[in-house]
Order: structure tokens, then sequence, then C-alpha cells
């Protein structure tokens, strides 16, 4: 049996798609958008990129490989990715969706789908009783973030497949804030799983990326005809950088989660700052239970809610280190609001209904020294504090 660190490095096997003429350790990059046939009536595998790119297949088969799948998918970004698996359902189709999804998915369910005359009812995935409810007749899937966003609490794949097999239905699974490191959805009983690849698997700010395994047959045909009829493929040369990402994905993980613990230690000290904070595993309900069972640790991002004492603005504006930029999961640390970056997609109804306040923090913690890190973020509350002590004395 192979384990997962070396599967991370060798993807399906040491000799699938390597240069045998030149001995390169990594996977020729393939930038031929066309391919002569030998044989005009023998079997051909690669006759245009769109179709099948050599370097594209080892990405495919290694995300594959390291979700346990018969099949993977490599798409020009996140957003394509699910719209991708979205194009398996037809006008009159029902979806339950999480309340908490990526402002991206917001706006492509409710701005787009919609239009189609596909139906979408929206629940609290942490609450069972309220996802089974929402299932009708015409109900095909239930699609969630295993990790909500922004406010990082754990929904259970293993118990949401169970409602969705019960009724006949897909569990799909938007597993971007974990990874096959620390979660591999499928094997608890997901239909389908779905990557940004721009985040943890790409892991350096560098590449937009999009992925989806699966192990039905039916799906995966469907998504291949999608990729191939619409075209959103990722290039041989991202695919290059994703799958360089993927190569050093647990050690990187494995920093992160380190660093975002001694952040969490420091933040727990800011009580007179901070009102809460949002990890997975700390959210004080059954949740918790949840994370320990199903995931294998926790990720790098951190959400805290300041208190009123201090400037939100001034507060992400102020760090000399850490960027004030949306993403997540690179090596270097992000900061940001979401009531105004990531999920101003949403309206402001939306955002105030789900509790994304203006005060709302997100921390994207990165492979830096966690001293400085902790250091940056305290003189970015001194300058917050003060400058909202300026503003009252008005």
């Amino acid at each position: 049996m192979t384990g997962f660190n070396t599967k991370l490095v060798y993807g399906k096997g040491l000799n699938n798609l390597h240069d045998n003429c030149t001995g390169a350790v990594n996977v020729p990059l393939y930038q031929s958008t066309t391919y002569a046939f030998k044989d005009i009536d023998g079997e051909n595998k690669y006759d245009y990129s769109r179709s099948l790119n050599p370097t594209r297949e080892y990405l495919e088969d290694q995300i594959a490989c390291l979700e346990d799948a018969k099949h993977g998918f490599a798409y020009a970004s996140g957003s394509a990715a699910i719209h991708a698996v979205f194009t398996l359902f037809k006008p009159g189709d029902h979806i339950v969706v999480s309340k908490n999804i990526y402002g991206g998915t917001f706006r492509l369910i409710n701005d787009y789908l919609k239009n189609l005359d596909i139906e979408f009812t929206q629940v609290d995935t942490q609450d069972l009783a309220d996802v089974e409810s929402a299932i009708k007749p015409n109900t095909k899937a239930i699609y969630f973030e295993t990790i909500d966003n922004p406010f990082m609490k754990v929904t259970s794949v293993k118990h949401i497949a169970e409602i969705a097999h019960k009724h006949g239905v897909f569990t799909i699974v938007d597993n971007t804030f974990l990874t096959p490191y620390l979660q591999q959805a499928l094997n608890l009983g997901a239909d389908i799983v779905i990557h940004s690849a721009t985040k943890y698997l790409g892991g350096h700010s560098d590449v937009i990326a999009g992925l989806v395994v699966t192990n039905n047959e039916e799906v995966a045909d469907k998504l291949y005809f999608c990729q191939n009829a619409v075209g959103g493929i990722l290039a041989p040369e991202d695919c290059m950088l994703v799958i360089r990402g993927i190569k050093t994905l647990s050690v990187r993980l494995d920093r992160h989660i380190q660093n975002a613990e001694k952040v969490l230690q420091y933040l727990d000290s800011k009580t007179d700052e901070i009102k809460h904070i949002y990890y997975p595993g700390r959210a004080g309900d059954e949740t918790d239970e949840i994370a320990r069972n199903e995931l294998k640790g926790y990720g790098g991002v951190i959400t805290f809610e300041l208190s009123d004492n201090v400037d939100p603005k001034a507060f992400v504006n102020s760090p000399e280190l850490i960027w004030l930029a949306v993403s997540l999961g690179s090596v270097e640390s992000l900061i940001e609001l979401p009531y105004y970056m990531t999920h101003a997609e949403l309206p402001v109804e939306e955002r105030n209904k789900v509790g994304i306040t203006p005060q709302l923090v997100r921390l994207s913690v990165g492979l830096e020294d966690p001293e400085d890190l902790i250091a940056d973020l305290e003189q970015a509350f001194a300058k917050a504090k003060k400058l909202t002590a300026v503003e009252s004395a008005k």
C-alpha cells in the first residue's frame, strides 16, 4: 500500500507519463495543442489538447489517486469546476445548499443558475433535520462546504451522505479548506468532491485552478462531456504549477496548522479586542465531535469578530507583514474583511442574516515565523484601537 506522502510526490505511479527518453523526474510540460495520428484508422489517445492533454491527465490522475477516486477533472478555476458540477442538473431540478457558501458560488446560483429554472433551498447543514426537511421530490443533490466560510463550522460529510443516499440524491462537497490531506470526503460517502486548487493545493498564490473527483461513472461521463464541450480546461503550464504544489501539500499544511495554533493562543488573550473566534473544533457544540471524527486536522484559516473598540478597516490596513488580500491557503499570510471583500457578492440583508458583519476578520495563516505574525497583529491592534479612541473623543 502506497502511503499518502508518496502519492503526493509520485501521483498515480513512478512511471506515469514520465519522459523515458531523458529520465526527467518531473512530468513533461506538453504544450502542444494537437497530436499527429500514427494511422488514420488506428486508435489515437491524444488528438487535441482541449479533449485530453498529457500534463493535465497527470494532474487529474494525481488528484484522483489522493482522493481514492476513479476519475479526476481539472478546470480553469474553482468557479469553473463548481459550474461544471452544476451542469449535471437541468431545469426543474432542486438542490439543497448550505446557507454559508463562497460568495462566488452564491453569485453563480442566484444570478445564473436560477435563471435556468434550477431551484435552490438554503439550509443550515449542521442541522440534519433542517437538511432532510428541505428535500423534495425533484431534489437531485445536497451541496455544501465541509468547513463553512467564513464561520469555520464543520458539517458532517458522513451524516449528510446518509441522508442523501436515503433519498437517492447526490452529496456534493466543496472541500477546498481541507484538501485530501485532512479529509477524503468520498470515503465518507460523498459522490462528488470539488477543490479550488488555487488555495492549499497550489499553495503559492501563482495559479488559479479547480479540480473535481468522483467514483460515479455516469457523473464522470457528464463531467468529461462538459469539460470537452465547454472547454473550461486547465492549461498545461497551470497544471504543472498545481502538480508542483501538491508535492509539498502535507509539509505545508502541517506548518499552516502549527502556526494557526500559536496564533490562536495569542488571539485567545485579546479578550478586550475580540468578541469571538471561529475555528474548526472550537464551536462548543456537536460539530466539534464531527471535526474530531472526520478531519485529520483543522487547517490554517481563522475568523474572528472584533470588539466595537477596534476599527476593522484600520486593523486590516495596519499589518506590515500580513497581506490585505482575498484568497487563502498560500505560503504568505492573508487578511481580509469578508463583509467588504470575499462575501460582498451577497446582498447586505443576506450578509446580516448569516452574521457577516463589518467587524468580522478572516485570517489565512501562512508559513512565516509565528512570532512575526503575532507581532504584526499586535501592532495592528494597537493602531486600530488608537484610531477608535481618537474617533470616540471627537
